[in-house]
């Protein structure tokens, strides 16, 4: 009988278990237990009822990522370049230190992973999230890909501190990819440690949770463990070495592929995985898109376009600026991962830049539309080999309408900020305006548009700007500020059926009662009153 190379490696890896190497969970794999009482339905196989309190009774498993496709072949965990898979089998290096639970988010606990809040005090729930033990039978993998950093190829990238630890089917149908971020060196970790500490795990907890809430397709964040585990960082690249604590996120997303798992195997000139992974990506990911049709990756690519354009838009409405927009960051689900160097700004500045060693501001937040635009043409350039000479010229086409797209949603979304209802040929011009009063006075981008939420259409008349309204005041200070106001005006009284009230019920409502750059330091124990900006990793990936 002949043994699929992932089974092998994980035998292997069980013979040595004991070797500073993690532990399984459970000696015997349960399933949910049956629900009580005589009439209650049983779940459906790998899904459980709400409320697990019971890690062993969780069904957890990466047979989904595993089975489909080749796995790397090469058993040991050392550095180099892998060819014909799109996994590795690799576990996490567990911390040698003490561990400590330091945040949980209960709310993807229950109503994600279908765990009762209960499992965080239990030291089964510790040793899972921190990399300590395995589910039994899940095989943690890391994942090859590749990209183009900084406007470069950078070749083979992949998962150099992430560990993919399982698939997790909800009670709600959803699927869940479990990733743990920090966990230990893979074969994908080029010169970095395979670890994170404390000060950037603290920020992706916090940040993909908070957009998630501002309504923003994002990777989520179940828990944040830290050690005692000595790791040293330069943060701002200035020789000042440090040393830090490292901590591990367990992170989940629907999907972890990224336009550069796609371009590492067109790259490499490994075609047919790399139609295999795309087909595989459609089906599982892409339910509207018939698995019959012939343009099906043109629907696909069509997908892709359109979501990455309204990921960006919604990016900017929040003034979101991701810091590290390569091909290897960017989802082919189109959500937010890979929270690094990023920021929020504070006032409006199109050259924002949260990254401390993006020398030529590629990544400013103004150019993060532009930057989508580059990485998709990427994806198509990947995408060519697998496509006929019609279906090269259609998507090319797809791709010219990209810059409709984007304007087309950033426009809405900003409308929606203003409470602008309907359609009016000086929308655009209206918004631009603003944007430009505000970048002159740098008036706080966030507290701009909420106190316009606020105030009420008899001050905004009388150019009577209370001091409760800040962000309000530094923006009239501008000598145009009332010409704006008076365009702003006629435009709010075109809105049909609609009243001060109305308007500012609305707005209000679509805004943060708390602004996330100023919330998150107190929150995180941090000593400055802003967000300060993260370098990005050494060398490791996502």
């Amino acid at each position: 009988m002949r043994w699929p190379p992932w089974l092998a490696v994980w035998l292997a890896w069980a013979w040595r278990a004991g070797a500073g190497l993690p532990a399984t969970l459970c000696s015997s794999r349960g399933l949910c237990r049956a629900p009580l009482g005589p009439n209650a339905s049983h779940p459906e196989p790998g899904r459980c009822q709400r409320g697990a309190a019971d890690l062993c009774a969780w069904p957890l498993s990466s047979e989904g990522l595993r089975d489909p496709f080749p796995i790397d072949v090469i058993q040991e965990n050392y550095v180099r370049n892998v060819r014909n898979c799109i996994f590795s089998v690799v576990y996490p290096t567990p911390f040698k230190s003490r561990v400590r639970l330091v945040a949980v988010s209960e709310e993807v606990l229950e109503n994600i992973l279908d765990l009762d809040v209960s499992v965080k005090g239990t030291s089964d729930f510790l040793q899972f999230v921190s990399g300590g033990k395995v589910i039994f039978g899940s095989i943690p993998l890391a994942h090859r890909y590749g990209g183009h950093q900084f406007g470069s190829w950078a070749g083979q990238l992949g998962d150099g501190r992430a560990h993919l630890i399982g698939i997790y089917t909800n009670r709600h149908g959803e699927r869940w990819e479990l990733q743990l971020k920090g966990s230990g060196k893979t074969p994908y970790s080029r010169n970095g440690d395979g670890r994170a500490v404390l000060r950037s795990s603290v920020r992706e907890f916090l940040c993909s949770e908070a957009m998630h809430y501002l309504g923003i397709p994002t990777s989520r964040a179940a828990s944040l463990v830290v050690s005692d585990d000595d790791v040293w960082r330069d943060q701002f690249y200035n020789g000042n070495i440090k040393k830090e604590r490292g901590a591990i996120v367990l992170r989940l997303a629907k999907s972890w592929f990224r336009i550069g798992s796609l371009e590492i195997l067109a790259h490499s000139g490994e075609l047919d995985l790399e139609r295999r992974l795309l087909e595989f990506i459609i089906q599982e990911h892409f339910p509207s898109i018939a698995m019959n049709d012939s343009n099906r990756y043109l629907e696909f690519f069509s997908t892709v376009v359109s979501e990455t354009a309204n990921l960006i838009a919604l990016w900017m409405s929040v003034g979101f600026a991701h810091g590290v927009c390569n091909t290897d960051n960017f989802s082919l689900l189109s959500i937010t991962i890979d929270y690094g160097p990023f920021g929020f700004m504070d006032s409006y500045d199109p050259n924002f830049v949260p990254n401390t060693s993006d020398d030529e501001r590629r990544y400013k937040i103004g150019n993060q539309a532009n930057v989508g635009l580059f990485n998709l043409s990427k994806l198509l350039q990947a995408l060519k080999p697998l496509l006929d000479p019609r279906q090269k010229q259609l998507a090319s086409q797809i791709l010219g309408g990209y810059g409709e797209r984007y304007y087309i949603r950033f426009t809405e979304l900003f409308k929606t900020k203003l409470g602008l209802l309907g359609e009016n040929e000086d929308d655009n011009y209206l918004i631009a305006f603003l944007l430009k009063l505000m970048e002159d006075t740098k008036a706080d981008f966030t507290m701009t548009f909420r106190q316009l939420s606020e105030i009420t259409e008899d001050q905004l008349k009388e150019l009577h700007i209370p001091e409760e309204f800040w962000a309000l005041q530094d923006l009239g200070k501008h000598k145009l500020f009332s010409e704006w106001v008076t365009m702003y005006r006629l435009r709010l009284n075109r809105n049909k059926g609609d009243s001060d009230t109305k308007r500012r019920t609305r707005m209000t409502s679509s805004y943060p009662t708390a602004d996330f750059t100023t919330s998150l330091p107190e929150t995180a124990g941090c000593r400055e009153s802003r967000l300060l900006p993260s370098p990005p990793s050494l060398g490791q990936g996502s």
